[in-house]
């Protein structure tokens, strides 16, 4: 009997032994790691707009050639004043032996006795659509030119000069033609009192 409760408590011994082992064993196990989490960040880059397409010139109507500054002759027509303006309507004549054509604007600017230009140039008035015409020889055509009265504009903004002559480029043209016009101009650039129009058939003076 007493063999047999030895051999009992040997047993009963021998499981706890294996039970605490095996919980151990478990214990010390180390869990699986979790996968660490990776951020990427995707810029996405926006293609820049397409720039703007300039807009195409006006082509020149089809017709005679261009009337070139040899061809013509220039005047002033009598100035007309009203709201603290004067217009004048540049003439051109041509006094070549063979048709020629006018469009578009002539420019117009102030210059000084040493020939150098006084204030900004005529700025382009568009109260008539650009046109093409024709001259015969001898016929006339006239451009309106706008005069601001200097005096609208304070001394120290204008900085007043008086002028004698008036250059002007036919269309198209780069060689000038010069015509006399007494009158105060600004010779800063930052006050404009010139503006011309389109040139148009006839020589502007009404009646």
């Amino acid at each position: 009997m007493e063999s047999a409760r030895i051999a009992a408590r040997q047993a009963g011994a021998l499981i706890i032994l294996l039970a605490v082992g095996f919980l151990a064993g478990c214990g010390s196990a180390s869990a699986p790691s979790a996968r660490p989490t990776v951020t990427k960040t995707v810029t996405v880059t926006a293609a820049p707009p397409a720039p703007a397409s300039p807009a195409p010139p006006s082509p020149t109507p089809t017709g005679p050639p261009a009337c070139e500054t040899s061809a013509l002759a220039a005047s002033l027509g009598p100035g007309n004043g009203t709201a603290g303006s004067t217009y004048y309507p540049i003439e051109f004549t041509s006094n070549s032996g063979a048709t020629c054509t006018l469009y578009g604007y002539p420019g117009v600017s102030f210059v000084a006795a040493s020939g150098g230009q006084v204030g900004p140039a005529a700025t382009e008035d568009p109260s008539y659509p650009r046109r093409l015409v024709t001259l015969a020889p001898g016929a006339a055509a006239h451009a309106e030119l706008r005069v601001t009265d200097a005096m609208n504009y304070p001394a120290s903004a204008c900085r007043p000069v008086t002028v004698h002559r008036l250059r002007v480029f036919p269309p198209g043209q780069t060689s000038p033609l010069y015509l006399i016009l007494n009158a105060t101009a600004c010779a800063s650039t930052s006050v404009q009192i010139l503006s011309v129009q389109t040139v148009q058939p006839g020589n502007g003076i009404a009646g």
